[in-house]
């Protein structure tokens, strides 16, 4: 310890001409001779200079406690035995940051069966389950009525005795309201054939059981307008092999493929056998492959993710009109009718579109290519697939066999072998769609108020950081830095919950039109479809609340809404490690100060740069300006793309896609550790963490890397790369650092070194 071996030394406690005269007088005095009497004045001096080497001592002791002082506290002591534990010090940070920090972290967890990818996000949501559990299990007496309906979807969800009892039966008593399932049912085109058409099918599973099929309708905030709605026709979204590169069925592909049409095939025979009908396995291989088909070319009809990032070429406004006239669709020799396919859907919520009423087409290229597509298959095809994109997500409410007949699938698309314990999935299933009063159960159990007036501080900075290099962007004109710096200071931040969730008839009001049965999970779930459709629906005619928060307050994560220009951090991630009053503020900024940035940049992304401080998507850049922007972009794009990952096969990481987020990451790091040394600046150096001789600027780094120790099966991570727009989160480590000078200076890397980047990438 520093102080310590500091003084053992002897070094400065006396003055250096006293040391060795004192000694030498001392020492050479003969035995028999007489000392002398020493007079007042001598021993005054000898007081005086006593005491100046008192106060030299005091002020010594002071300077090394001030300097080199040990934090001690359970905070202190706790994030030291985190950050070691997660780390393999033998390895050379400048080399390989990521290992470094997490390399240890790496040989302790193994990925658990139930889990594709694991890592901390998935420890802290594990964590919060278990207190969601306690809260939803609690009796409490005359509580909000919000808070019981809670607890009873919970206790529905959780009751697996009388789930087993029903079997496959609530699924099959619905299965009439949609048109039935085809495949798994006789005598189809005589009982529903001949009154059949797409648009009442679309449009019931769209409003009653929040399923989007061929057609992506909704309702949201006009992105020309943030203070109004409007109808969205958009291509389709999810598919059941979740990317385009699965349908070729080919290579690595070919094994999911087939477990898909398995999956498939065991559902319809299952449902086939509970209704006591015959069995013919080849009718039944010969429908799925058929549904497989029609999958494929709707796929290959939608645009690729890269141009679904583009706002502006989506944000097509038309009337409802131009949709009937431009955009036909047939099946079977019956027209599509847009009018009456968005009427079934509206006058579920008592709202009437007229021929004129305004829309936003987002994806007028996929619907002239669906019209193709269509023109190939029957009713019978059309039904088989739409219908088996809601039961292939049914059976998670159903039984063990039901549920069964989805695993081999996938184990292959996944690597997952097990399921979740039935509260774990339960707890989890109920905050997503009682957000609201789970999150006030979870921020009255578990929710620190301390924490709000810290974050509120953070953000301050880390806002004043970013207006601040704005005027060092040599790239970006004045007029430019004007509008950027008006946006940053209009963006709204949200803290740990809404107070609203706090008001018991605000809370009891949000959720009047539920009522659960602790009988009945199956038809609660197809209740909270509903509900959770119609909510929205019933937006077209208001004016959008732009302090509505965008998410529950029970939630590990963070969010940035360019409508809204809202930046939200809920109570879930207000914890170790990413955030403790009690820690260092090197590993807050270098935690939720990452994040904070990040979400900041958002605003200032590919994406979010489209929209105005108002949340319009609005130009309010000038040309050239907006020209230089684009070019440092590509920079990110083409640096993330070098990127090659050994799990998935060497695939390299899609730098396009994951831009956006790649931005946010680089930015967010460098505001977050500007703010932390500019709070140095202010209070002075922080006390050093027990067990470690890291600098706190070091400290800083290695939580952000902390955040990210994960693993991921080889199946996950060839998803990653497919589809997520994150990039994997040993590439957010290593990108970021690498793009970072500080980092190189905090840990004296030389410009060899890997960490070290030829071409340094920087735009915010």
């Amino acid at each position: 310890m520093p102080f310590y071996s500091r003084c053992s030394q002897g070094e400065l406690i006396q003055p250096a001409g006293d040391r060795g005269d004192l000694t030498m007088t001392e020492t050479d005095t003969p035995k028999s001779a007489k000392k002398p009497r020493l007079t007042s004045l001598e021993i005054s001096l000898i007081a005086i200079v006593s005491l100046f080497v008192i106060v030299i001592v005091v002020l010594l002791i002071l300077f090394a406690t001030q300097s080199n002082e040990i934090c001690t506290t359970a905070d202190c002591t706790q994030s030291a035995s985190r950050l070691i534990g997660k780390m393999d010090a033998s390895v050379d940070p400048c080399d390989n940051f990521y290992q470094y920090s997490c390399g240890g972290w790496l040989k302790k967890n193994i990925i658990p069966e139930t889990h594709a990818k694991y890592g901390l996000y998935n420890i802290l949501k594990a964590e919060l389950e278990v207190v969601l559990k306690g809260v939803l299990e609690k009796k409490v007496e005359r509580e909000a009525a919000a808070l019981t309906k809670a607890k009873t979807l919970y206790k529905s969800c959780t009751n697996e005795r009388l789930i087993e009892q029903k079997g496959g039966a609530p699924l099959l008593d619905m299965l009439p309201d949609i048109f039935e399932w085809p495949m798994a049912v006789d005598n189809w085109e005589d009982d529903y054939g001949k009154t059949w058409r797409l648009e009442d099918v679309i449009a019931r599973l769209n409003w009653k059981y929040a399923t989007q099929v061929l057609v992506y309708f909704f309702v949201y905030i006009d992105d020309g307008d943030s203070t109004s709605h409007i109808i969205y026709f958009d291509q389709q979204m999810s598919f059941g092999l979740l990317s385009r590169d699965y349908y070729t069925c080919k290579g690595r592909f070919a094994e999911a493929c087939r477990a898909y049409e398995k999956f498939m095939f065991d559902l319809a025979k299952l449902i086939r056998t509970d209704r006591g009908l015959k069995i013919s396995e080849t009718d039944i291989k010969a429908e799925v492959t058929r549904v497989v088909d029609l999958e494929r070319d709707i796929v290959s009809a939608t645009d690729p993710l890269l141009l679904q990032s583009d706002q502006v070429l989506l944000y097509n406004k038309m009337e409802l009109r131009e949709l009937n006239r431009n955009f036909t669709l047939e099946i079977d020799s019956q027209k599509f009718n847009w009018s009456y396919f968005t009427a079934k859907i509206m006058d579920t919520v008592n709202i009437k579109v007229p021929e004129s009423e305004k829309i936003i087409n987002n994806y007028p290229s996929y619907f002239v290519k669906l019209k193709g597509v269509l023109a190939k298959y029957t009713k019978r095809d059309l039904q088989n697939y739409v219908v088996w994109r809601f039961v292939m997500k049914m059976v998670e409410g159903l039984s063990r066999p039901y549920r069964n007949t989805r695993n081999a699938f996938h184990k292959v698309l996944t690597g997952k072998t097990s399921e979740k314990a039935v509260w774990r999935r339960c707890a989890l299933y109920v905050n997503s769609n009682l957000d609201k009063a789970v999150g006030r159960l979870y921020v009255q159990e578990a929710f620190s108020e301390n924490s709000k007036e810290l974050m509120e501080e953070m953000i301050k900075d880390i806002r004043e950081v970013f207006i601040s290099n704005l005027n060092d962007l040599a790239w970006m004109d004045e007029e430019t830095k004007r509008a950027a710096e008006e946006k940053a200071q209009a963006i709204r931040e949200r803290i740990g919950y809404s107070d609203d969730i706090m008001n018991d008839e605000y809370l009891n009001n949000e959720y009047k039109d539920l009522s659960y049965s602790a009988e009945e999970y199956f038809k609660n779930i197809l209740q909270n479809l509903e509900y959770g459709t119609k909510k929205y629906l019933q937006k077209l005619r208001e004016k959008v609340n732009k302090d509505e928060w965008v998410t529950g307050a029970a939630v590990v994560n963070a969010f940035y809404s360019a409508s809204k220009n809202q930046i939200v951090f809920p109570a879930g991630i207000l914890q170790p490690p990413f955030f403790s009053k009690g820690q260092p503020k090197s590993l807050n900024y270098g935690g939720i100060g990452m994040v904070i940035g990040h979400e900041i940049t958002h605003g200032f992304d590919d994406k979010g740069s489209k929209y105005d401080k108002d949340g319009n998507l609005k130009n309010w850049w000038t040309p050239q300006s907006f020209r230089k922007f684009l070019e440092l972009s590509r920079c990110f794009a083409n640096q993330y793309s070098k990127f090659s990952w050994d799990l998935a096969n060497g695939l390299h990481l899609n730098g396009n896609n994951t831009l956006s987020e790649n931005i946010a990451d680089n930015a967010g790091i460098r505001q977050a550790y500007q703010a932390y040394k500019k709070f140095v600046k202010r209070n002075g150096e922080e006390p050093r963490l027990p067990g470690t001789d890291l600098s706190h600027d070091q400290l800083f780094f290695l939580n952000f890397a902390q955040i990210w120790c994960g693993s991921y099966r080889p199946q996950q991570a060839l998803i990653s790369i497919k589809m997520d727009i994150h990039s994997p989160v040993m590439f957010r480590v290593l990108g970021s650092l690498q793009n970072f000078p500080e980092f190189a200076k905090a840990f004296n890397c030389n410009k060899s070194s890997n960490m070290v980047s030829d071409n340094i990438c920087h735009v915010w």
